[in-house]
């Protein structure tokens, strides 16, 4: 669905969208009808570096200065259609409406060299939404009011830079003209230097708690010559991660051990992944080679943050700060059959390996996880949940996920895969 557009820039008017070469552009995004002329006082100072650019509104109530991307066109990316973003009367739909769909026109972009927004509270919501579906390592700042504070859910597992703002975006000012040149040049230098590609070694991704950290820390010794391993901290944010690498092409594999987040997703707990864990798998068919790794516990964190329900579990204070709460049976179980439904989504080459002796430091014969009765249901609701098939396979070992006998065996199923 073509943008219609309404370039001031002869060099920038040629892009994949019409004849020529595609020439990289600076995408300047804000609201421009609360923020125009930021927006354009922003675009102007690009410009006169010598950047070609893109002024995109994404505002709900037309805009106050010129724009090369209206925003009816944004809004068309919308699956229900521009009225969706549009016409609303409810300003938390409409912003909610525009998100998506700039998120979508982004994503649909092959020319953005860089990506700059403006914004307040709405502004900064849209904006961040389409620079969080663009792929890490191109360049983004978002000038926003809300950058001095909690900006995890705007920047999520992305390479967003945040630039606070200092004051309101309420029309130009001595101030706000030098954060927003500082802003400019930023984005201007960012996109005219360019990180080199990386040649050489394929990149992997590999999940690591520090109830796994022998496991993992073994498996990249025997795989570091020949691969740039990447080990990403199951915190939630860590699997997101190394999705979004995969998703974006940047892994030529993964070694899932840890698998945890998927404990917290389904039992509460603070360090959950999203429902879409595996998805990246399953659309990329990248090798991947996955265990169960400390799926023996959900993270909360100090005791008086534990739910009323859970008051009578088994419990282990990881450090002041984090507790750690042993699964039960029954859990395992549920865990067991939500992690097989999905890998068996995946049509690329799997290996998932089961050690037998324990899935965590603390679940190990005298640990305070032992529970063989819970890990034998996990186990059982694995097997019996993925459909193997010649390219899709399970693998008991009578080993402990931190024996170094195990980390030989995963480094070994994986070089099988990753030969084919």
């Amino acid at each position: 669905m073509p943008a219609h557009w309404n370039c001031t820039s002869r060099r920038a008017a040629r892009t994949s969208l019409g004849e020529g070469d595609v020439v990289k552009r600076i995408y300047v995004v804000g609201t421009a009808d609360t923020k125009g002329e930021e927006l354009a006082y922003l675009a102007d100072i690009i410009a006169a570096s010598g950047a070609a650019v893109a002024r995109v509104d994404v505002g709900t109530r037309g805009a106050l200065v010129p724009v090369d991307v209206a925003a009816r066109d944004v809004a068309a990316w919308h699956p229900d259609g521009t009225s969706a973003a549009l016409v609303s009367n409810d300003r938390g739909t409409a912003v909610a409406a525009m998100g998506e769909a700039f998120a979508r026109f982004a994503a649909s972009r092959h020319d953005i060299a860089g990506i700059i927004g403006i914004g307040g509270g709405g502004g900064t919501s849209i904006v961040t939404a389409g620079m969080r579906a663009l792929p890490l390592g191109l360049p983004k700042i978002m000038v926003s009011t809300l950058a001095s504070g909690d900006t995890a859910p705007y920047v999520d597992v992305s390479d967003i830079v945040m630039m606070p703002s200092v004051t309101d975006m309420a029309g130009l000012n001595r101030l706000s003209r030098t954060v927003l040149h500082n802003a400019a040049q930023a984005i201007v230098g960012m996109a005219a230097h360019p990180a080199p590609a990386v040649e050489g070694k394929p990149a992997l991704g590999l999940t690591m708690f520090g109830v796994t950290t022998p496991c993992v820390t073994a498996m990249v010794e025997k795989l570091r010559a020949d691969y740039d391993c990447m080990v990403f901290h199951a915190t939630g944010t860590g699997g997101r991660t190394m999705e979004k690498l995969a998703d974006s092409g940047l892994l030529s594999g993964v070694l899932d051990i840890t698998t945890t987040e998927v404990c917290d997703l389904l039992f509460g707990g603070v360090l959950p992944a999203t429902p879409d864990r595996f998805g990246a798998i399953a659309r990329t068919k990248l090798p991947y080679v996955g265990s169960v790794g400390a799926l023996d516990m959900v993270n909360f964190w100090a005791p008086s943050t534990v739910p009323e329900k859970y008051r009578d579990r088994l419990f282990y204070p990881h450090n002041p700060n984090v507790t750690l709460m042993r699964t039960t049976a029954d859990e395992c179980r549920q865990i067991g059959e939500w992690i097989g439904e999905r890998l068996s989504r995946c049509e690329g080459p799997v290996r998932f390996l089961i050690p037998e002796k324990g899935v965590s430091a603390l679940d190990i014969e005298g640990g305070a996880f032992f529970d063989p009765q819970a890990d034998a249901a996990l186990f059982e609701a694995i097997e019996r949940t993925i459909r193997p098939t010649a390219d899709r396979r399970i693998e008991r070992l009578p080993l402990h996920i931190n024996d170094p006998a195990f980390a030989e065996a995963a480094v070994a199923a994986f070089r099988e895969i990753a030969s084919h």
